[in-house]
């Protein structure tokens, strides 16, 4: 991303001059205020909520999607996961478990959920 905005920061130099550069420069910074409030208002929702908790762990299998990137799977649960790999190692592997017992497990390459997988509890039949 830095290399396109550089390349674009260039070329409005290039053809319109200085007005160029702070108009380009402008929409950048919009930009960025626009990805940073989003991250924070995600962030905020998720402080309200316990650390790995989700309303229903088979709603969120339902809605997950290969290459979606963890913020987003934040945003879904409304919560942080509980982190099950070491620290600042690759994968990342969280987990989200609901009230019934059954969990979503995601694992993360470069911030970009490659896979997940779904477990409930065995149920007992009653007569």
């Amino acid at each position: 991303m830095p290399l396109v905005g550089t390349v674009v920061v260039i070329a409005a130099q290039q053809m319109y001059g200085w007005m160029g550069v702070a108009v380009v420069a402008g929409g950048l910074l919009m930009w960025l205020l626009l990805h940073f409030n989003r991250t924070m208002a995600v962030l905020r929702k998720a402080a309200d909520r316990p650390i790995g908790h989700v309303g229903s762990a088979v709603m969120l299998n339902a809605r997950l999607r290969t290459g979606v990137t963890l913020l987003h799977v934040v945003a879904l649960t409304r919560s942080l996961g509980a982190l099950q790999s070491e620290q600042e190692a690759q994968p990342e592997v969280y987990r989200w478990t609901d009230a019934g017992g059954s969990h979503v497990t995601c694992e993360f390459r470069n911030g970009r959920l490659v896979s997940w997988v779904l477990w409930r509890p065995e149920t007992t039949a009653t007569p």
